[in-house]
């Protein structure tokens, strides 16, 4: 199975390996046609504002929107949720984004750089705590009728599922532990 991970900006190298790992062929993504032949796609974190600009620039705002529509199985981790959401509050908008998952998130509002930290999640499906790095990452103020909560932390979602999209506000792929990323990818095949 090829899961594609979007290469335009962010932990491109971090999601192919933890992809790589729990059994998928990671391919990056860059064009309509690397989009085309793949089962599903992994929307890195990085900076939403620019991979959104970026998506856009490349023609793949609307192809990746259709796919998704279509099925297409997505898994978006720090930006790549803020991507995924229907609704951004505060002050800091990202306007180019997918609008697919009916949540409302806040931008870096776990803090800055600085104020990045580690924990444990109790995560649905795992039988063991997930270690999660939180790198300026949004929150999740709120989740739709249709939106699962499979983890929080602090009394707050962090980790999302509606349907065939998957949404964390935190970094999986640079922890060691790719629990994650073998949950998405055993999604897929089901």
């Amino acid at each position: 199975m090829k899961v594609g991970v979007l290469a335009l900006q962010g932990d491109v190298r971090e999601h192919s390996r933890a992809l790589d790992g729990a059994g998928a062929t990671a391919v990056p993504i860059k064009t309509r046609v690397d989009l085309s032949s793949v089962d599903a796609l992994v929307l890195p974190g990085g900076e939403s504002t620019t991979i959104g600009k970026l998506l856009e620039r490349f023609g793949l705002l609307q192809p990746v929107v259709e796919r998704a529509r279509s099925g297409m199985p997505l898994f978006g981790t720090c930006a790549g949720m803020i991507l995924m959401a229907k609704e951004i509050t505060g002050p800091e908008l990202a306007p180019l984004r997918l609008k697919l998952m009916d949540i409302s998130v806040k931008r870096n509002a776990y803090g800055r750089q600085v104020d990045s930290f580690e924990a444990d999640l109790d995560v649905e499906s795992l039988d063991a705590p997930l270690t999660a790095a939180f790198i300026r990452a949004p929150v999740v103020e709120r989740v739709g009728a249709c939106v699962e909560v499979l983890a929080r932390w602090e009394d707050r979602p962090v980790l999302v599922r509606q349907g065939n999209l998957l949404a964390a506000s935190f970094h999986p792929e640079i922890t060691g532990d790719h629990r994650l990323h073998e949950l998405f990818v055993s999604s897929v095949e089901g």
